[in-house]
């Protein structure tokens, strides 16, 4: 899997005027997102594309833009969905309940929930609601989005009871009333100390399966969900413009679901063993990516470039922490956490200067960590950014717009 094009990946993109360059000198440099969207969409339109646009076979969308600016793409309708599709069907752990007939119902950020209501309402020419109802929040006749609000820490009881009742009702379509939950991690941790505090696990289904999805879950919180639920917990990492190109088995362990796709790894920094991922496809018929430098990390099980061996994905590159060690990676620090306590729920490093930084956290139970715990915590944390830490325990770490946490800040100012 290096990641250069073959002789029939050549064939489809012969065409595109993105890369005739490339073709003409044989050479294809990595592709990065300014180019993408430099002559947008010109530098991408064939008479092929042109077509299959009139056609309604290909559409303008734009990426979550969550670690990075959004960037307009063409793909197929629904191709992120039917990836997803594809490889809960073919996934050797929870399979069965896609044959079986199970719902999705998927709790994850209020964006998503706005995206499937715009595209009711544009399928039946209206302006979507300001709080879509629940006709408006299902996608295609399998999946239903649940969350209306940006925070999860901030579900009211009258919320959770309204999803939880969504939740019940998807499940009651099945023979067995089996469901399949989609979540961010967060989303669902947020979801399960809610029920707990409220007394309400009687109202909430145990899903068949479930799978997260959205971002960085970390290594808590998997801990936390595999606590309360005994289904499979499955992950899939991809992004809008690739669809889905790994998953996790319920054991942890990464396998690839490369369907005409090949990786490559390059180091972060020369010498580095965080490295970063670059994608070549044409999965997409409508705007194949060749040599793509997709943004994101990955560590492998034994520090080579070998896709076959990668072992974690790590964060992204433009959010990697410069350290006198070298960069340090989202993953890095979450396994630092991990280690030092498993009552940490949400953290934000806040990095002031090269010598000084807060790890600010909330606990799954709402109280600070134990002394010993907090000790371990700020020594694992300097002695990996070369940073003094000290700790910031808080009750509530607000989200980002996105509706999704960022692990780090460079910021010198308090927080609000």
């Amino acid at each position: 899997m290096d990641g250069q094009p073959t002789a029939e990946m050549i064939e489809q993109i012969r065409d595109i005027p993105i890369y005739r360059k490339s073709l003409e000198q044989g050479h294809f440099p990595l592709l990065d997102k300014p180019e993408i969207a430099r002559g947008f969409p010109d530098n991408w339109m064939t008479p092929r594309l042109a077509a299959a646009l009139e056609a309604g076979e290909a559409e303008f969308v734009l990426s979550t833009g969550t670690n990075h600016a959004r960037m307009q793409i063409i793909r197929p309708p629904y191709f992120l969905l039917r990836s997803y599709y594809q490889l809960w069907s073919e996934h050797p752990d929870i399979a069965e309940t896609w044959e079986t007939g199970c719902r999705r119902v998927s709790l994850t950020t209020v964006l998503a929930t706005e995206h499937v209501a715009r595209v009711n309402a544009r399928k039946r020419g209206v302006e979507p609601q300001p709080v879509p109802v629940l006709d408006d929040r299902w996608l295609d006749e399998r999946t239903c989005y649940l969350n209306l609000r940006l925070d999860p820490a901030l579900w009211e009881r009258e919320e959770v009871e309204r999803m939880l009742r969504e939740i019940r009702t998807a499940a009651a379509a099945h023979p067995r009333g089996w469901y399949h939950l989609d979540c961010s991690g967060y989303h669902l941790a947020h979801l399960v100390r809610k029920i707990g505090e409220w007394g309400l696990w009687d109202a909430f289904p145990p899903p068949a399966s479930i799978v997260h999805a959205y971002e960085y879950t970390p290594v808590n919180v998997r801990r936390f969900l595999q606590q309360h639920f005994a289904c499979p917990i499955i992950d899939l990492f991809g992004s809008t413009e690739l669809g889905y190109l790994f998953f996790s088995d319920q054991r942890g362990r990464y396998w690839p679901h490369l369907d005409k796709m090949s990786v490559e790894l390059l180091p972060v920094t020369p010498g580095s063993t965080i490295y970063q991922l670059i994608v070549t496809s044409v999965r997409n018929p409508h705007m194949p990516l060749i040599r793509y430098r997709s943004g994101d990390c990955v560590r492998t099980s034994d520090g080579t470039p070998d896709p076959d061996k990668i072992s974690q994905f790590c964060g992204r590159e433009k959010e990697l922490l410069d350290s006198p060690h070298g960069p340090v990676a989202q993953g890095d620090l979450d396994r630092c956490v991990g280690a030092a306590s498993p009552h940490v729920f949400l953290h934000q490093l806040r990095v002031t200067g090269e010598r000084e930084a807060r790890l600010a956290y909330t606990t799954f139970t709402g109280a600070p960590v134990p002394p010993a715990e907090a000790e371990s915590l700020e020594n694992g944390i300097g002695e990996l950014t070369g940073r003094r830490c000290r700790l910031d325990h808080r009750a509530h770490l607000p989200i980002g717009p996105s509706g999704k946490y960022a692990w780090l800040a460079h910021d010198d100012r308090p927080d609000a």
